[in-house]
């Protein structure tokens, strides 16, 4: 690589209540970069509202670093829109994106410029293991496999975002222009090369993990929606099948009452029995219609990513 221009990448933190790493985070970025100085680094923040001091500590650290660059928002938008927001704001030839808990090793970074210098347009970091529990173990793994046979196309399976991406890539992306993305599915979806590389995730040392039912089963059920239609055929196939057995045990109930009169009582148990699986059914399927509606109806109102309160080192 030569000396005369340096290439100049992004790296990308997305943070809401992390005053306990980002300090630590920032130093260890630091240090990555003396070991690649042909790169031009910049840092930047995306906040999401945070109220445990994290505001006030990355003011601080922007004063200190001329690289240090910070968005903060107005509210907390969530786990999607805030990340996909700060990758269109980043500066440079690529962004590097990485969570502020260390559970994405800083010193991965390396490897990742490197195999970037090399051509390769979207280089990424695999969990090949991790500290988490086995239930969110397991749980994780019927996901990824149920997804990759419903999608048209198969997610990478144990990717988290952690990964660097090329100019060219977020330009295609900004060019979508989803106000509700899946960034994971997304880049499945727009077939660049991409390098994988695995690494094992260490256990949260500092903070508290801001992953609960809610975040984990929106990003589910984003990926589903957006990436398959084969849901929405099996509500079809099973109405009709259940509509078939309805009417085979209707007329089978009838020949018998006709056969035995007085003999041959259904009773009403078989009857409520009935009506409560139909009904759970019937529930089952407009939730997951309600899913597919609600998927739309976000495209429809093409709202922003976020909105800015301020911007801090931006030139």
């Amino acid at each position: 690589m030569t000396n005369d221009i340096k290439r100049m990448i992004t790296i990308l933190t997305p943070c809401f209540n992390e005053v306990d790493n980002v300090t630590e985070l920032v130093d260890a970025i630091i240090n990555i970069g003396k070991k690649i100085p042909d790169i031009k680094m910049k840092h930047l923040f995306i906040d999401n509202a945070s109220t445990d001091g994290t505001v006030q500590k990355l003011r601080t650290l922007s004063d200190q670093y001329d690289h240090i660059q910070v968005i903060l928002n107005n509210r907390n938008y969530g786990h999607i829109r805030s990340p996909m927001h700060g990758i269109f704001q980043s500066e440079g030839d690529a962004v590097v994106v990485m969570a502020s808990d260390f559970q994405d090793p800083p010193e991965l970074i390396i490897e990742f410029v490197n195999k970037w210098i090399q051509g390769h347009k979207v280089v990424i970091g695999i969990k090949e293991g991790s500290d988490e529990s086995i239930f969110f173990s397991l749980i994780r793994n019927f996901y990824y496999n149920l997804i990759n046979r419903l999608s048209n196309t198969p997610l990478i399976k144990n990717f988290t975002g952690f990964g660097l991406y090329d100019r060219e890539v977020i330009e295609t992306l900004r060019s979508l222009n989803d106000p509700y993305p899946y960034f994971r599915g997304l880049i499945s979806e727009l077939g660049f090369e991409t390098v994988k590389i695995n690494f094992r995730q260490p256990k949260r040392e500092r903070g508290f993990t801001k992953n609960n039912f809610y975040t984990l089963s929106d990003m589910a059920f984003l990926g589903i929606t957006n990436h398959s239609k084969i849901p929405l055929r099996f509500a079809t196939f099973s109405g009709f099948v259940i509509s078939l057995l309805s009417l085979l045990v209707g007329i089978t109930y009838f020949i018998y009452k006709l056969m035995f009169w007085d003999r041959f009582e259904l009773g009403i148990a078989p009857l409520v029995i009935g009506i409560f699986f139909f009904a759970a059914v019937q529930l089952f399927f407009i939730g997951l219609i309600g899913e597919y509606i609600g998927s739309i109806h976000t495209q429809v109102l093409r709202r922003p990513l976020v909105v800015e309160k301020e911007r801090i080192n931006f030139d």
